[in-house]
């Protein structure tokens, strides 16, 4: 699975030299930040949409779009998924109410 996240985290990383009109995700970063979280922020809303709809073909591909546009915006920020499978993994075996609780304090 990561394997999938690293192919995908190399392209986008090529991508961010690309000419805007050579690729749907350069023309993204040649907008800029604002236009990348304008797409989080919609794919969000269909996720949510496609899950009330009870259709499981269309969440699967809506998560897809956004989990893309996820990784769009980490490259933009020159991170790399692996920061994020890190942190889930530092997270894995911990309560969700531990976990936020130690936010709290911090």
């Amino acid at each position: 699975m990561s394997d999938v996240l690293n192919r995908l985290a190399d392209v986008l990383e090529q991508r961010k030299q690309a000419e805007p009109d050579s690729s749907y995700v350069a023309r993204l970063y040649a907008k800029g930040l604002d236009a990348i979280l304008k797409k989080i922020g919609e794919e969000a809303t269909e996720t949510v949409m496609a899950a009330k709809d009870g259709q499981p073909d269309k969440l699967v591909y809506e998560v897809a779009d956004l989990w893309f546009h996820s990784l769009v915006l980490l490259a933009q920020q020159d991170l790399h998924p692996d920061a994020v499978l890190a942190e889930l993994d530092r997270r894995f075996g911990l309560s969700g109410l531990e976990e936020k609780a130690a936010r709290g304090r911090q």
